[in-house]
């Protein structure tokens, strides 16, 4: 007994030293990029789409989300419809829905999904999962369903349905499961994975610029073909960002999301069509330095490197100066569609005019003193603040601001004050009541009852609307930055404005909001109060959001952090 315990012993022992050479000199798995097809327009990569799919599940974000207006104003938008469309022409080729079930059964560990067509939304996914848990599918176990099919000696099942004209394939080679919407996309990954040469998605320049000029690939991984996306139709009515004319400069962009338990990591690039010179360094300097001006307590900070003359001068009218002044910009963007209950429109829409362009009356304005300032001094860079704070009553939230603006000389303080009376004062009073600057603790505060106040310290120029913020601010001059240069910074602390928006925003909406219980009412959420508000709520353990913009030539790099505070 002891002699055959002893050659166990050896033989498991002789296997274990086998097995580690055969790891140590097995050739490491091919990427999943090799056996994708040319031709896509989004490639996007998990390295274990199965525990992401497990996080989101099981997170509480998603069971407060289903509950939320911002789900029931999701579950009312046209996108949706499209969607919903989509899953049932898939549903009918098939044969099974594409539910969280069907998703789970599928959902393997390093998984990438690349799409073809937006509109009919074709597909080719290939995943990781293990043949015995693939055989397991509802997918395979109904394969007798599907037209058997073959490419690079390897079966495939086909399905189509008569009605939509839609193609439906799967298919398992070794450790992996293929599913496609299109007969040749699945052949011509099976041809590749039998190691036929063929033109795959890494042999196009979009997605070797990006991924070449992007680091390590993140938990996440997300490549677009822009010069192929901006022009299409479907891309430019469903991108939520609705930024088509800033995009049209890149022709592709790559983005990775690292996560952990307290953060979450987006790393962007974007490809420039044409490639620019590199941005002047004090620039990006400036802003970094004005980024370590920010006060703890900041709501809202947007350092921006090099800005011109309009631009600063609009900062400082905007949210300081004059914020309740001038026409409504006219939108560019198309009105929604609201699926309510069907009310239509009285008679008196009758006599309105839908045959004529409105009438655009431009006002002609003189430049201010402010303007031939700021016009006449190089700034490097701009600094803009925003904070919010209810009132003592507990009844409104005021909005406070500041904007710092570096110059590449010292500002002249009575040139600055001058300017900004002027600038003001038709505003306040028609003669000299209330804009005359009075010194306090190192800055000055006009003497009526708007508090603007105003600091100059060499080539920094500070204005706020509130006294404390300003000494926040000036608290930080001086300090050391630790920030890398960079064309802008930003940051938005949301833990602390959470609050206060969803307050502000009811108090705005309430006079728009539909009547509780009335008869016949179908409630559809305001915008800021329902549907932003309960986004704000669904996602209030992201305490912050932080974003770094860089550019590299002919590339922009791109750093958003998310912070978790659990």
């Amino acid at each position: 007994m002891k002699r055959i315990a002893i050659i166990f012993c050896i033989a498991v022992t002789c296997a274990g030293f086998s097995w580690a050479a055969y790891r140590a000199v097995a050739p490491p798995a091919q990427p999943l990029s090799k056996y994708v097809p040319a031709g896509s327009l989004l490639y996007l990569e998990a390295k274990d789409f199965s525990s992401l799919l497990g996080d989101w599940n099981s997170s509480p974000q998603k069971q407060q989300w289903l509950q939320s207006d911002s789900y029931e104003v999701f579950s009312r938008s046209r996108l949706l419809l499209r969607l919903k469309g989509a899953s049932d022409q898939f549903a009918a080729a098939a044969g099974l829905p594409p539910d969280m079930n069907f998703l789970s059964q599928v959902s393997g560990e390093h998984s990438v999904l690349a799409l073809y067509d937006i509109g009919n939304l074709q597909f080719l996914y290939i995943t990781y999962l293990p043949s015995a848990k693939s055989m397991e599918t509802t997918l395979w176990q109904s394969r007798a369903k599907f037209e058997p099919r073959s490419a690079g000696g390897m079966d495939f099942y086909l399905r189509r349905d008569p009605e939509s004209k839609r193609e439906v394939a799967f298919a398992i080679s070794g450790d992996y499961l293929l599913l496609a919407t299109r007969e040749d996309l699945m052949a011509g990954a099976l041809q590749l994975i039998s190691g036929k040469p063929d033109l795959t998605v890494e042999t196009e320049q979009w997605w070797a610029q990006s991924t070449g000029a992007a680091g390590q690939a993140g938990d996440l991984r997300l490549v677009l073909n822009l010069g192929k996306l901006i022009p299409n139709g479907y891309f430019r009515t469903y991108w939520v960002q609705q930024n088509i004319t800033d995009l049209s400069q890149y022709s592709a962009a790559v983005s990775d999301l690292f996560r952990s338990s307290q953060q979450y990591r987006e790393e962007r690039v974007l490809i420039r069509k044409k490639e620019q010179g590199q941005a002047a360094s004090p620039d990006g300097l400036a802003a970094a330095e004005l980024a370590s001006f920010v006060p703890d307590n900041a709501g809202v900070y947007v350092a921006a490197a090099n800005p011109t003359a309009d631009s600063c001068f609009a900062l400082l009218e905007s949210k300081l100066l004059a914020p309740h002044l001038g026409p409504q910009p006219a939108s560019q963007i198309a009105p929604q569609v609201q699926l309510t209950s069907g009310e239509q429109g009285g008679g008196s829409d009758l006599e309105t005019r839908i045959d004529q362009a409105l009438v655009e009356r431009h006002v002609q304005q003189s430049t201010s003193a402010l303007q031939e300032l700021l016009n006449k001094t190089p700034i490097l860079a701009s600094l803009q603040l925003q904070s919010t704070a209810r009132d003592p009553a507990d009844v409104f939230v005021r909005i406070h601001s500041a904007v710092v603006l570096v110059a590449a000389s010292d500002w002249n303080e009575t040139d600055v004050q001058s300017a900004l009376a002027d600038f003001v004062r038709p505003g306040l009073t028609a003669s000299q009541l209330g804009v005359t600057w009075q010194p306090k603790s190192g800055y000055q505060q006009l003497d009526g009852l708007w508090p603007l106040a105003a600091s100059v310290r060499g080539k920094y120029l500070i204005v706020s609307d509130d006294p404390a913020l300003l000494e926040s601010v000036l608290s930080n001059v001086g300090r050391k930055s630790d920030r890398k240069p960079a064309e802008l910074l930003a940051g938005f602390n949301h833990q602390r404005e959470r609050n206060n928006f969803a307050r502000f925003a009811g108090l705005i909406d309430r006079p728009n909001g539909t009547m509780p219980n009335a008869p016949g009412a179908d409630r559809v959420p305001q915008f800021f109060s329902g549907n932003m508000a309960s986004l704000s709520s669904t996602l209030a353990e992201v305490s912050a959001e932080r974003i770094e913009v860089r550019g590299d030539g002919g590339k922009v790099r791109q750093t958003v952090t998310y912070e978790w505070s659990q």
